[in-house]
């Protein structure tokens, strides 16, 4: 090829930038004198110029600003209309009232804003860190480069499982396949070459490979001609502004925020009609109203969900487990099942070379000196690269000076031509000669491929087979025809073999692989092995690291069962060998079909669609692009530990949100009775508006150490979902516990103090922030509080800290500005009596509540154990039989908090 001399700098809208049809028609030397390029790539200060001038190789941005998250926290309708309220109070009412509201709220948005801005910026982060690389020539020396740095005239290679970075005109195309679903809707790969074509409507770009696409079989190199937003796939992600549908959790969340909103709505309308039945100006009903929407709107819900997912996903990142969707983590904490490929996970993941063997297992060099000739990984100086681990491993194993005349007799031969490995055939065949022989066919792959596709296999071939299998060795067989007069292999040419002999391989077992496996079972966690090596060995490995398999099944016996037949079986099956990429999908959409959260965990091109069907897919950072793109969670380590942490970390978040769910249910229902009372039982506001906000600020407050808060063990220790039902009756019993509380201190302060107008709105103000704010310390665990069960320090000074703040304003400076008057000293006993009754009668409330839960889960009781109230109650035909522990919800299995499972 000839090497232009010029690499001037591509200049926007220069004849220098093609569009890939035009690339599609033109000769190498073309492409390298219209992108100014050459075979060696671009020099490393050029490429630098051009990113300047093109922009990063990105389809679009998105930059975490302050500006945005303060928008989001200014939308609240209620706020608006608040804020409006307040502006008018300003000009014909009260301007220090108006003032104070506006600055409690611009406190309580300052709050939001900065927690959210915080997670964004994590969010940000952990997308950063989430890589992928490109082979590129710069300088003459092929380089692994961030694929944001490509630019026009990159000359970059291609193998099987990346996502082609740009849009390339093809240079070199070895058995190159694609697909190219993702742009045209067709399922099946698309072959490509390097002839120029003559470019029309109809005519596809079959030298040409887009971006976005997968490489699916095959490799190659081409250049870039196109990037970013300018590509074909950038056009049409311009034109798209789709979001993910929600996740079980999001649409739990936002079940129960409308729930609560459609509360405070009524509570609001309500508090309005009312005082305006009894003669207040339409003004101030309507600042009390809209006061107490915006209170019992749960506003500070995605805050302190968006702070528990951000302080999980860092304390993942320290762990080396990076999170591309934050609720990503709480999918994780729910998983039941976790499929998992052998290399790398429950092994070393280091192949090494062992031993080669004659089909009739004796030591022979044969099968390693024709190993070394089928094999699609390449020496350099640093060691071996490209191909595959076994191809590396037979490479870095004839670097040995024993094997010296093996490698010289190897360098005799000629390869005319290469049939690439792919997950179908599960084998590569190269064409070679020797001399002036004939071309001989040399076939390299998986055994039972390999023999089946031989002529003759003697038995003895196969008992060594069975032998080698039991020792849990990977096994490559090793065969060879004779093709005279072909110049090029076909796939059609892999029959009438000759069976030469084995290359054997060993992958040790990880030390901690077994640890790893008993933690996760302790989670309640299945682990299951999907792999493509033979059954016998991954069982074996199994049996090393101590995880029982009940049973084992081969991607034959897969293929000839019907999905209802596959259910059944994946409940007894431990490992799965030999499975296709189409069957590893349909074990995981099986699965989850049964109602079973399912993870899966692959690195490879073949696991992409398992990766993409599973509720959380789980890659590594050495995986193929197409895998890290699929999966929800990139691991920068392939360690089982590692992603037990991970479980248990998406457990800790759920468990601490639904403490502020079930906080922020119970108060806002008992507040919707509290404030329609009040507003029955004295002739005057019994808050401001301006104090309504203020305990609300303080409220927020206190809830914003939960992410931080300390979980029990047993809350971790079983998969959990948000159920709504659940925390409806939560709500339905504690609610009205709080409702009732607050009216005797209504009957205290009427009846026994005597109370004015500002006394009543301060008792109130303090009796509902220690109330509030306090009763977290009950709610946060099942256990007896303090004693069985302590909250982190955060946990224990934030709300405490909330709720002395409430008590001192009274007796501040600023208690008048406020509305507030000191409350006699015979009150704040009353009062801490009360809401020391109040927390008692909330501990047995609660005690009593999860005792019914679990008998509602329990299985029915044996006839030997059954009352006689059980007789009687099971012998009416309209009572509703008890629900058994297979059939029960998962969040009313026994001993179950919240969604969050606990032993009994």
């Amino acid at each position: 090829m000839t090497v232009p001399s010029s690499t001037a700098p591509i200049a926007p809208g220069s004849d220098a930038v093609l569009d890939l049809a035009t690339a599609a028609g033109l000769t190498a030397d073309e492409l390298f004198e219209r992108l100014r390029t050459s075979a060696s790539g671009l020099s490393a200060s050029e490429a630098s110029r051009r990113l300047e001038v093109n922009g990063p190789n990105v389809v679009r941005t998105h930059e975490v600003t302050a500006a945005g998250v303060l928008w989001t926290q200014l939308r609240n309708p209620l706020l608006l209309l608040l804020l409006g309220a307040a502006v008018v109070s300003a000009f014909t009412a009260d301007v220090t009232d108006a003032v104070i509201i506006g600055v409690i709220v611009a406190l309580s948005v300052g709050l939001g804003f900065i927690n959210e801005y915080r997670a964004a910026q994590a969010v940000q982060s952990l997308h950063d860190k989430v890589t992928h690389k490109s082979p590129v020539w710069r300088d003459g020396v092929e380089q692994d480069i961030d694929v944001k740095q490509l630019v026009p005239g990159d000359v970059v290679a291609l193998h099987i499982g990346q996502i082609v970075p740009a849009d390339i005109r093809l240079l070199v195309a070895n058995q190159l396949e694609c697909d190219e679903s993702l742009l045209t809707g067709e399922s099946m790969p698309v072959a490509k070459s390097t002839l120029p074509i003559t470019p029309g409507p109809d005519v596809p770009l079959s030298s040409c490979v887009s971006m976005g696409t997968i490489v699916h079989a095959g490799s190659g190199s081409g250049i870039v001609v196109r990037t970013g937003a300018s590509t074909d796939f950038g056009q049409i992600a311009k034109g798209l502004d789709s979001k993910a549908p929600p996740t079980a959790f999001e649409a739990g969340l936002a079940g129960f925020s409308k729930m609560l909103a459609i509360i405070a709505g009524v509570v609001a309308a309500l508090a309005f009609l009312i005082n305006i039945a009894l003669g207040r100006t339409l003004l101030e009903s309507m600042m009390f109203s809209l006061a107490i929407a915006v209170g019992m709107t749960p506003e500070m819900m995605p805050a302190v969900v968006s702070v528990s997912l951000s302080a999980g996903s860092r304390a993942l990142a320290k762990k080396r487990v990076l999170v591309k969707r934050l609720d990503a983590i709480e999918d994780l904490g729910n998983i039941q099942t976790l499929f998992t490929d052998k290399t790398g996970t429950l092994t070393e993941g280091k192949i090494t070379f062992k031993v080669a063997l004659d089909s009739s297992g004796k030591p022979s060099d044969d099968p390693l000196r024709l190993g070394l000739l089928c094999n699609e990984a390449t020496m350099t100086a640093d060691g071996p690269v490209g191909g595959n681990d076994l191809d590396q491993a037979v490479l870095e194993e004839t670097r040995a000076p024993q094997h010296a005349s093996l490698t010289m007799a190897a360098a005799g031969y000629r390869r005319l031509g290469l049939l690439p490995f792919d997950h179908d055939r599960q084998m590569v065949s190269v064409l070679v000669a020797e001399n002036d022989d004939a071309p001989m066919l040399i076939t390299k792959g998986a055994p039972e491929q390999v023999l089946s596709r031989c002529s003759a296999v003697p038995q003895s071939a196969r008992s060594t087979l069975d032998s080698l299998f039991a020792d849990g060795d990977r096994v490559v067989a090793v065969a060879t025809r004779a093709l005279p007069g072909s110049t090029s292999p076909t796939t059609g040419n892999e029959r009438d073999l000759t069976l030469v002999g084995y290359l054997t391989f060993f992958d040790r077992p990880k030390s901690d692989a077994g640890a790893a496996v008993k933690q996760l079972h302790d989670l309640g966690v299945d682990v299951k092995v999907i792999t493509g090596d033979n059954g016998i060995v991954a069982a074996k490995v199994c049996k090393d690291i101590g995880l029982e398999v009940a049973g084992v099944m081969n991607g034959a016996d897969l293929a000839k069962m019907d999905d209802g037949a596959l259910a059944q079986a994946i409940t007894h099956t431990t490992v799965f060998a030999r499975v296709d990429p189409q069957q590893k999908a349909r074990i995981i959409k099986t699965a989850r079909a049964a109602k079973t959260d399912v993870a899966y965990m692959g690195d490879g091109v073949n696991d992409a669609v398992a990766l993409h069907d599973a509720d959380v897919g789980i890659s590594v950072d050495t995986g193929t692009d197409v895998a890290k793109a699929a999966a929800d969670v990139v691991m920068l380590e392939k360690d089982l530990g590692v992603l037990a942490s991970g479980v248990t970390e998406g457990r800790r978040i759920f468990t601490n949100t639904m403490k502020y769910v079930m906080m922020a249910s119970s108060s806002n229902f008992g507040n919707m009775f509290s404030a329609a009372g009040a507003s029955l039982i004295v002739p005057y506001l019994p808050m401001l508006p301006s104090q309504i906000l203020l305990n609300n600020l303080l409220y927020d407050t206190g809830q914003f150490a939960i992410p931080s808060d300390n979980v029990d063990s047993e809350a971790v220790a079983r998969p959990a979902t948000f159920d709504v039902a659940f925390i409806r009756r939560f709500m339905y019993v504690f609610g009205p516990i709080s409702s009732i509380f607050d009216f005797l201190t209504f009957w205290v302060m009427l009846s026994w103090l005597h109370a004015g107008m500002t006394e009543f709105r301060t008792g109130w103000f303090v009796e509902s922030i220690l109330s509030q704010t306090l009763i977290v310390y009950v709610i946060r665990t099942r256990r007896v509080p303090f004693f069985r069960s302590r909250p982190s320090p955060q946990m224990l000074l934030v709300p405490l800290g909330a709720a002395a703040v409430g008590v001192i304003l009274p007796f501040s400076g600023l208690s008048s500005l406020l509305g507030f008057t000191p409350l006699p000293a015979r009150f704040l006993v009353v009062l801490s009596v009360m809401i020391a009754a109040y927390m008692g009668v909330a501990e047995l409330a609660k005690t009593l509540f999860y005792r019914a839960q679990t008998e509602r889960a329990a299985p029915p009781p044996t006839s030997s154990q059954r009352t006689r109230r059980d007789v009687r109650r099971r012998a009416n035909p309209f009572t509703k039989r008890a629900t058994t522990l297979r059939g029960a919800p998962k969040h009313l299995q026994p001993g179950t908090l919240g969604g969050t499972a606990v032993p009994t």
